[in-house]
């Protein structure tokens, strides 16, 4: 659920993002960007739509289907939040005005316990199976 919630956010800010690479559909000062490698918000919508947007939707639909990457799905889009929120506020600043980064690294930190102890499990049981 958490990926599905994750990834129906990061899918429409990608678009709005791209579609308003100036930020023209969220307001969001290309001031910002200062000190960063991009000049518009497009390439940054552009990894927040496939990455976060996708991979946790893509994460959702396999651990849906119960398949064995499921579990390694989770972590990675747990870490790749955290990389996120990570370099989000080493370029632009932390805020918690609304708070959105507090929200996003506690929720990739739930994911990436969640994904390792998801991860353990499958591998213990795995390894009780074959002894």
């Amino acid at each position: 659920m958490l990926e599905v919630l994750l990834g129906v956010g990061a899918v429409g800010g990608g678009v709005a993002l791209m579609l308003g690479p100036r930020g023209e559909i969220m307001p969001l000062p290309l001031s910002a960007l200062k000190g960063s490698p991009f000049d518009t918000y497009f390439v940054p919508g552009l990894i927040l739509f496939g990455v976060l947007g996708l991979g946790s939707l893509a994460a959702a639909l396999l651990a849906w289907l119960r398949r064995p990457l499921a579990p390694v799905a989770a972590f990675i889009v747990g870490v790749a939040l955290l990389i996120w929120i990570g370099v989000e506020i080493a370029v632009i600043g932390y805020s918690n005005d609304p708070p959105l980064q507090p929200i996003y690294l506690f929720l990739g930190s739930v994911m990436t316990v969640v994904g390792l102890g998801w991860l353990r499990a499958s591998y213990l049981g795995l390894s009780a199976k074959r002894d």
